[in-house]
């Protein structure tokens, strides 16, 4: 079975074609939240509630995933928030002539074809029990690199950014293990993992 990844809409992860893809409920609910602020559409404060009762009828399922007979409803019901979401949306501006690159889209607009092209990915929790509807934890495990390159720039040779890649995982894994990580790092010195099942 190939891996999954729930992420935020980073285009650049839609690149990897080895893997699936779940889009992260908790950064959709963030966006929905601001365009009902921002603009009170209907649909989005209707899309939101549905995510959101989707994710509580998942977590209360033993099989952590909707019966076929819930999913497709909850497709039904998708489908009919984002179709009553283009009658509620505003008319996109034609291009001016002579102007180039994309023509600039509200927020709301952008979501929306988000959620219309990702269906698959934005309810893939619901349909598969590997996925979660939300990707703090593994956000939280990306964070680290990524201030790391803010602020310290990148590396200067690849070897050293697998190094770094390779340790950091390594000291998640035995956090999430219950380990602190001075204990793990002696272990990992003194070869003492075979008990932990390490690698």
């Amino acid at each position: 079975m190939p891996s999954i990844t729930t992420q935020q809409g980073w285009s650049s992860y839609l690149s990897y074609h080895h893997c699936g893809h779940g889009l992260c409920g908790s950064h959709l609910l963030r966006e929905l939240t601001f365009i009902v602020d921002a603009n009170g559409y209907a649909w989005a404060r209707n899309m939101k509630r549905l995510l959101q009762e989707s994710c509580v009828n998942v977590s209360k399922s033993p099989e952590k995933c909707l019966t076929d007979s819930a999913w497709v409803n909850l497709q039904k019901r998708y489908r009919n928030i984002l179709t009553r979401g283009e009658k509620e949306l505003p008319p996109i501006p034609p291009k001016p002539s002579g102007k180039r690159g994309k023509l600039a889209k509200s927020d709301a607009h952008n979501l929306h074809e988000r959620l219309r092209a990702y269906e698959s990915a934005v309810l893939l929790f619901a349909n598969d029990p590997h996925v979660s509807f939300t990707n703090n934890r593994a956000e939280r495990d990306l964070r680290m690199a990524k201030v790391k390159q803010k602020v310290s720039g990148c590396f200067r040779v690849e070897v050293y950014a697998h190094a770094y890649c390779r340790i950091s995982s390594y000291l998640q894994t035995m956090a999430n293990k219950g380990y602190n990580p001075l204990i793990a790092i002696q272990m990992a010195i003194a070869g003492d993992l075979d008990w932990v099942g390490g690698e």
